[in-house]
């Protein structure tokens, strides 16, 4: 087809987007093939920079060739690049005046599409965004010309947050004026500055207290108890336990600031949940022993029916905080019970015992058809009241009656987890009743099956 009809067949969908300033746009020299590309590129520069798809209008002066970059330039790679970026970028037609809402979607680029789930490419902004103040945003940019930013937080479990760039583009024909929107990633720098607040708060107020018995004990030791060497033995000993547990403070704080500044990035390894299981269990050997507790795991799947995406060493302390809290909290000469299921469904598991109360801690953004493997573990301790259950994944919350002594933590174990398993798209629960000890469960993705895998999955099916 010549480039003259080419144009003339794409005019009318042109004006009908809004971009009355691409239409003129001389294709000689493209090919079919081009055009869509070469449009894309007019759309994008609004106007402004289709003189490098064209010749320009008036003979230049004799003389030696300009620069390069005033050369006629094939537009295709400047299509291709703003396609492929990373930050979302959408091209937005006014409406008729005073019609906010029929602001249209001329143009969006493929990391738009994908956040904001855009299906057609005539889409009324209205529909593809919500928020007020981005809306106003674009409203100044198309109808007064005024360039502008605000933030933007975009929902899900996974929520991410955005610097949102408007500004106008000047068309060199007539036309429905345009405005250029830009969506600037701001996820990891606000989880930093976020992580770093949390961070000085929490570690104050936790470290307050012993570091406060430390400091009492050793004006004891250095006052009247200098010459008591049995005060000073017992206060060395309290001592050297309130250091540990600063030190297990510190530990935990800092493993979950990694966690958290990860959370939103996938993990992409292969794990065999029943495989980690076993380790943690084999390793926790001893610290069990200790106790008197026995650790009963309960019919392990077939080896590579729950082979689930995700990071091996996040799995395993999972893993390991919630069977040690099983067994922190279960009475000598207990039980703590183990059990892996796969495939289950994306919905929380059904309680076990009628008297007890459940409750979902984490729902993932669950997919039609998506497989889950099970983690449950379960202990037979005092169990927990049912008004705590909500703030069990609270950092530092601990169950009144239960900080003392063998049972005392950080307090930061099972928000470690939340944090792990959002990571992973997964889910937590808790199930419970006083006196009867407490079960937690966590289901995670199960990995897309690869050439290679071993038949457990199918022997299920």
């Amino acid at each position: 087809m010549p480039p003259e009809e080419e144009v003339r067949m794409y005019r009318p969908t042109l004006l009908a987007g809004g971009v009355a300033a691409a239409a003129p746009l001389a294709l000689a020299g493209l090919g079919q093939a081009q055009l869509g590309p070469a449009v894309l590129a007019a759309v994008i520069a609004g106007g402004a920079g289709l003189a490098l798809a064209r010749r320009p209008a008036r003979p230049t002066p004799a003389g030696p060739d300009p620069a390069p970059v005033h050369r006629t330039i094939d537009p295709i790679p400047y299509a291709a690049i703003i396609e492929s970026l990373e930050d979302p970028l959408m091209v937005i037609a006014a409406g008729a005046p005073g019609e906010t809402a029929g602001h249209r979607l001329v143009f969006a680029n493929l990391a738009a599409r994908t956040l904001f789930r855009i299906l057609r490419q005539d889409a009324r902004l209205i529909t593809v965004i919500r928020n007020p103040q981005v809306i106003e945003l674009v409203d100044e940019a198309l109808i007064g010309g005024i360039s502008g930013h605000t933030a933007f937080a975009a929902g899900g479990a996974h929520d991410r947050t955005w610097t949102v760039v408007a500004r106008p583009l000047t068309a060199e024909t007539g036309g429905a004026p345009l405005a250029l929107l830009v969506l600037r990633d701001q996820t990891d720098l606000r989880r930093a500055e976020r992580m770093r607040a949390d961070f000085l708060a929490n570690a104050s107020h936790e470290l307050r207290t012993p570091l406060a018995s430390l400091t009492g004990f050793i004006e004891t030791l250095r006052g009247p108890a200098r010459d008591d060497v049995a005060a000073r033995d017992k206060f060395l000993g309290i001592m050297q336990t309130q250091a540990e547990r600063m030190a297990r403070l510190i530990d935990d704080l800092m493993s979950l600031s990694r966690i958290e500044l990860n959370e939103h990035i996938a993990p992409h390894g292969r794990v065999d949940l029943a495989l980690a299981v076993t380790d943690v269990a084999d390793a926790m050997t001893p610290v069990v022993r200790d106790r008197g507790v026995r650790i009963d795991w309960a019919s392990p799947p077939p080896a590579g029916a729950a082979i689930i995406e995700g990071d091996r060493d996040q799995i395993i302390q999972v893993i390991q905080n919630l069977i040690d809290n099983a067994v922190k909290y279960s009475p000598a000469d207990g039980t703590v019970r183990v059990e892996v299921t796969a495939p289950v469904a994306g919905d929380p598991p059904s309680l076990r015992d009628p008297e007890a109360a459940g409750l979902t801690l984490l729902s993932p953004d669950h997919r039609p058809g998506e497989l889950y493997a099970l983690l449950r573990v379960s202990d037979s301790g005092p169990g927990l009241p049912r008004d705590a259950l909500p703030r069990l994944t609270e950092r530092f919350y601990r169950v009144e009656g239960q900080k003392s002594g063998d049972r005392a933590g950080t307090g930061l174990g099972l928000a470690i987890v939340k944090h792990i398993v959002n990571r992973h798209r997964g889910g937590v629960s808790v199930e419970s009743a006083e006196g009867r000890g407490a079960a937690f469960s966590v289901w995670l993705p199960l990995a897309a099956p690869r050439a290679g895998d071993l038949e457990g999955v199918a022997k299920l099916s």
